[in-house]
Parts: C-alpha cells; sequence; structure tokens
C-alpha cells in the first residue's frame, strides 16, 4: 500500500482489525517495551499507546510484529519488486515475458526521490527533552530511539545518488549528553555512514546528518536493507511505497524527509566523542558503554498528529526477526547473481544473525573424482565473508547440494545434522583468527576483534551421529549432567570461568581426557555449557548459547587435536567451550517489578486480557 504517512498506514490497520488502542496511561520506562514484548510473542496486533507518561506523543510499537502484517503493509509493492528482482537476476526475462514484468518497469519511476519545498515534518517545532523516552531494558544507560532512519551524504559528492539511510542507534538522554543539545550516534562496522564520516574526517568538515523518525513504512525498512553501496536507500523506499519519496532542503544542512513525523536536524563534529550504552541488544545481551561519536543537535521537527514508532530489541526472536524474514523474501533470488556457485545463505536469528550463517554451494569443477573433499566450497565461503555485513559472521556452515542434496536451510537443526554427519574435523574446519566481528559481540575480548570458522561439507555421510549418551561415558572431574541437543551434539556441564586462562585449561583437560577410541567421539560436536538442562531444552536454545558465547579461534578445541602445515584439525570430537566468560557482556533479564504491573494490564477487564 503506497502510505504518503504513518497515520495513513494506522488508519487503515485499524480498518483491517490489525490495530490494538491503549487508552490506559503507561511508563515508557521499561512498561512499554515488556508490553512489546509479550504481545509479539503471541503474534499479536500492532500497538497504538496513546497515553504515554512523560510526552505528548502516541507510540506505536509491534507495527511489523507478524509476516502476515508487513506483507499487509507492503501488499501493493512486493509483488513489483520481487519482479525487479528477477530483472536483476535474469535481465533477458523482460523481452521473454514482458507482461509479467510491465509493472516492475513501471516501478522504476518510484526510484528517483522527488525535491518538495516543505512538509508536515517542519509544521512544529521540539526539543530533544520532549520527546517519548523509551528505555527497553533495567541497565540501559538513557532512553533510545529504536526505530530511527539516520540520513547522511557524502560531503564531497552532495545528493540522494550518494546518499545512506540506515538504522543506527540513537541514545537521547543519559551520560555525559548536554541535555537538548547532544544526543549519541552509535553505529557499526561495515555501515555505509561509516564511509561518510570518514570522508567528513579527511575534509576537517562536520558530517551533517538528519535522523528521521516515524513517517511512511517503506522509509523504515529501505533504512535495515542490506543494500550494496552506490544502490540508494531512498530509491528503495520509494518503490517500496509506490510514491516518490518527498525530500524537503533544509537551510544550512541536509534535505529532510518531509513526510516524517519528526526530524532531528544536527552534525557530528571532528574529534568529539562520548561514552555512549549501555544498551539492551538484539543478541540478548548489552552492549556496554563506549565512546561514539556525539550529534550535536540544531533542530527538532515533528508533525501536529506526530506519532513516535519504535521496537525493542533483545534475545531473538523479536520484531526485528521479521524485517529480516521480508528482507530475504525480497532479496533472496538474488543471491546467486552476487555470488556465483552459492545456492542460498541464511544469517540464523536464533542465534543472534551475525554469530552463525549456513549456506549450500556446489562442488562443480573436478566432477571426476566423486567431490571427494571441499574445493570450491571454500572459495564460495571466502566470498560470503567478503560480502558487506556478511563479513561480521563469526561461524559459517557451508554444504554443498551436488550429490547430496543438503536439507532446507532455514531448518537448522537439519541442517548442521547434514553437514556433521559430512565434515572429517582433521580437514573441514577452516579458521580465520584476529579479524573482524560484530561490535556488539563481546566473546572476542575487545570492540570488532574477533575470528571466524568455516565448517565446510560435501559427499555422502561420514558417520552415523549418536542420539543416546553412551553407558561407558566417563566425564573428567568438573564436568557434567550430559545430555543430547542435537544427533551427533552433545551438551556437558563445565565449572564455572573465572578468568580466560583457567578457562582454557579447563576446556584443555576436558578434551584431554578422551582417545581417540573413547565413546565421546560418536558425537560430533560437543558444547561446554553452564547450564545444560537450559541448552538442550530446545534447538533454539543450543543455538543463541553455543554461538553467542564463543568466539572460534579462542574457544574451539578437540580430541586428539594436532596442528599441521598452521592448519588445525582433531581427530575425535569438536569441542566448543560456551560458557560464559568474565569479558562477556551480562544477558538481559527483565524488571521483576515492572513484570509485576504488567501482569495487571493483562488481566480480565484489562485492555491486553486475551493477547497472551
Amino acid at each position: 500500500m503506497g502510505y504518503a504517512s504513518l497515520q495513513a498506514c494506522v488508519e487503515d490497520l485499524r480498518r483491517a482489525g490489525h490495530l490494538l488502542e491503549i487508552k490506559a496511561e503507561v511508563d515508557p520506562h521499561l512498561e512499554v517495551a515488556e508490553i512489546q514484548r509479550r504481545v509479539y510473542r503471541a503474534g499479536g496486533p500492532a500497538l497504538l499507546f496513546t497515553r504515554a507518561r512523560g510526552s505528548n506523543f502516541p507510540m506505536l510499537g509491534n507495527l511489523f510484529g507478524t509476516m502476515a502484517r508487513a506483507e499487509f503493509i507492503f501488499r501493493d509493492a512486493l509483488e513489483p519488486v520481487r519482479r525487479l528482482v528477477e530483472l536483476k537476476v535474469d535481465p533477458s526475462s523482460a523481452m521473454k515475458k514482458p507482461w509479467r514484468h510491465a509493472g516492475a518497469l513501471r516501478s522504476a519511476w518510484y526510484l528517483r526521490p522527488k525535491s518538495v519545498d516543505g512538509g508536515p515534518v517542519f509544521a512544529m517545532q521540539s526539543r530533544i527533552t520532549d520527546l517519548p523516552k523509551l528505555v527497553c531494558w533495567p541497565d540501559d544507560g538513557g532512553p533510545f530511539i529504536t526505530l530511527p532512519q539516520v540520513y547522511t551524504e557524502d560531503p564531497g559528492r552532495p545528493g540522494f545518488m550518494a546518499s545512506n539511510l540506515g538504522m543506527y542507534r540513537i541514545q537521547l538522554q543519559g551520560n555525559d549528553y548536554v541535555p537538548d543539545e547532544e544526543i549519541g550516534l552509535h553505529y557499526q562496522l561495515h555501515r555505509g555512514i561509516g564511509v561518510h564520516h570518514t570522508a567528513a574526517l579527511a575534509r576537517g568538515e562536520s558530517l551533517k546528518v538528519a535522523i528521521f523518525v516515524g513517517g511512511p513504512p517503506a522509509m523504515t525498512l529501505a533504512a535495515v536493507m542490506p543494500l550494496p553501496e552506490g544502490l540508494s536507500e531512498l530509491g528503495f523506499a520509494g518503490v517500496l511505497g509506490r510514491r516518490r519519496v518527498r525530500m524537503a532542503p533544509h537551510k544550512g544542512s541536509i534535505p529532510v524527509a518531509a513526510e516524517a513525523d519528526f526530524v532531528i536536524v544536527g552534525e557530528v563534529q571532528q574529534g568529539v566523542s562520548k561514552p555512549e550504552g549501555p544498551f539492551g541488544d538484539h543478541l540478548g545481551y548489552y552492549s556496554l558503554k563506549h565512546n561514539f561519536p556525539v550529534m550535536r543537535v540544531l533542530r527538532v521537527y515533528h508533525r501536529r498528529d506526530a506519532i513516535w514508532p519504535f521496537t525493542v530489541v533483545g534475545r531473538p526472536p523479536q520484531e526485528d526477526t521479521v524485517f529480516g524474514e521480508l528482507i530475504h523474501s525480497l532479496t533472496g533470488p538474488i543471491i546467486p547473481t552476487v555470488l556465483p556457485g552459492i545456492r542460498a545463505v541464511h544469517a540464523v536469528d536464533v542465534a543472534g544473525v551475525h554469530p552463525l550463517l549456513l549456506a549450500v554451494g556446489s562442488e562443480r569443477y573436478v566432477p571426476y573424482d566423486n567431490n571427494a573433499e571441499p574445493r570450491e566450497l571454500l572459495t564460495q565461503a571466502n566470498a560470503i565473508l567478503g560480502q558487506g555485513q556478511l563479513s561480521l559472521a563469526k561461524f559459517l556452515f557451508i554444504a554443498a547440494d551436488s550429490n547430496t542434496p543438503a536439507p532446507d536451510i532455514h531448518d537448522t537443526g537439519a541442517f548442521l545434522q547434514h553437514v556433521l554427519e559430512r565434515i572429517d574435523p582433521t580437514r573441514d574446519l577452516h579458521f580465520q583468527t584476529r579479524t573482524t566481528m560484530d561490535t556488539l559481540d563481546y566473546t572476542g575480548g575487545s570492540m570488532n576483534r574477533g575470528s571466524k570458522l568455516v565448517v565446510a561439507a560435501v559427499g555422502p555421510a561420514k558417520r552415523t551421529l549418536a542420539t543416546g549418551i553412551p553407558s561407558d561415558l566417563s566425564l573428567p572431574s568438573g564436568f557434567s549432567e550430559p545430555r543430547v541437543a542435537l544427533p551427533g551434539v552433545l551438551v556437558v556441564r563445565g565449572p564455572e570461568v573465572s578468568d580466560v586462562q583457567s578457562g582454557v585449561a579447563q576446556r584443555e583437560r576436558f578434551c584431554a581426557a578422551f582417545a581417540s577410541e573413547s565413546s565421546i567421539n560418536r558425537f560430533a560436536l560437543v558444547v561446554l555449557v553452564d547450564d545444560a538442562e537450559f541448552v538442550a531444552r530446545s534447538v533454539d536454545n543450543l543455538l543463541w548459547t553455543t554461538f553467542t558465547r564463543s568466539n572460534p579461534a579462542a574457544d574451539i578445541g578437540g580430541v586428539g587435536a594436532f596442528v599441521e602445515d598452521k592448519h588445525w584439525g582433531c581427530r575425535g570430537a569438536i569441542v566448543i567451550d560456551a560458557r560464559r566468560k568474565p569479558h562477556h557482556a551480562p544477558p538481559l533479564v527483565e524488571d521483576s517489578a515492572v513484570t509485576a504491573r504488567v501482569d495487571r494490564l493483562f488481566a480480565a477487564g484489562s485492555p491486553l486480557h486475551g493477547i497472551e
């Protein structure tokens, strides 16, 4: 649907029964976020809070809380966008099936933003302290904007064509920020704004920034799209919204989205940074307080009927999971054109997205030796890890579909079993050490630094995966409670890690306790954890714990480990130490007093009764 504003979208959702209006007063400090998380888990409606304590602006949550609602919001645009993707995959299809792609070609008209003289967003001016103060987790450093659209342009090439629209974390208050004058701007590795910031630093200039909140929903989705450099998010928003994006000039700054609900105009000054955070993030842990750029606020504008949209992140799945599903549904077919030989790539949401990638590739070049070992798969793995945000992955499991087709890449448990049946741990584990890692991931010990592991599998199964605990399994002292989490995957409770060195020694002692003929080697993978019952309870718990609490080069060992020609391998079970270490960030835990207050809103006779 080509909504001109967020208000039009809200009214459409109300008519269609996708919106619940909550007229009771709620507190943006923790209460609103806990309500949103519960309603999201229940697959409930979008939520319009009309009385947010401490602010005159209504707040809109869970807008993209279900795939069905996201598809409803963009129902007129999804097929034309998919047709454009098809044209990218096979440009000749426009000639072969012109009737199929006529609408897609017409959509190209929406790619170019439209310059306008003004717009609804300039109706009113306000201050940062007047905005809703959303705090999602108890130890957050202050209120944040959680659905910002951060717009910048290349200082050396101003204009829409070299612009970037991204979703970066914005802290409105707290720490050392001067109230109403400064806000925090947190962006991670490999984000487009970094290119513009670097260019501004080289020119000795401040970076001009405009932060949009609200407006047509297509702008929000465009801000999270992983588009290649040179492709405009504003153009994508126009196609998705079936309407050219209206951009209005702002004296002394860059253009702003004329139909946004709020716009914060400012600049990032040379050499100025201050502590930002903590913030409960999408890995399920806090990202801690670190220095990040500071944006000096020049103006705050808003519509007369402004609505403040927000989301809540935490241990996945959360609302941002739907973003990932929607993006994959639109862009999945284009992967093979960007990465030759790759059939599909899947960032596993329940593992925190960046920690774990699954991929299906091919072995096409040596058919005469029956694909005896991974060759082309390794080339493809390096290509995947060289692509934008995919380069932040820690673990990449890649399987060939040549002779033994891999299972559905979205069935993570089955895919891991397929790989574990086929790998040779003496040969098929390939590490990259001392490289980049997701800014929000603390397993590497220091910001942005960590390692990667590629696990490649080809050919027929080499082993039968164990499904029960061997009767003769004996664990070394301090290790207990073995449980089978998946066929071929054993989780074992280990001692608490008091410091990194002792943790490494404990893992090495565990591995050294077993010989090549030990029954533990009936498992391809052993994971050392703090709570074996919790981890083995579900595949989601296994994936989240294993891949968010380990750094490959530092936390992997194995039975019969060796190094040969600088290649690490093992002759028995692979062992991943996924216990919490002292340098890890703390996990997110809700405030019990807030939980009790929110319980009352879901009780009989209350506005949210029946949703959970």
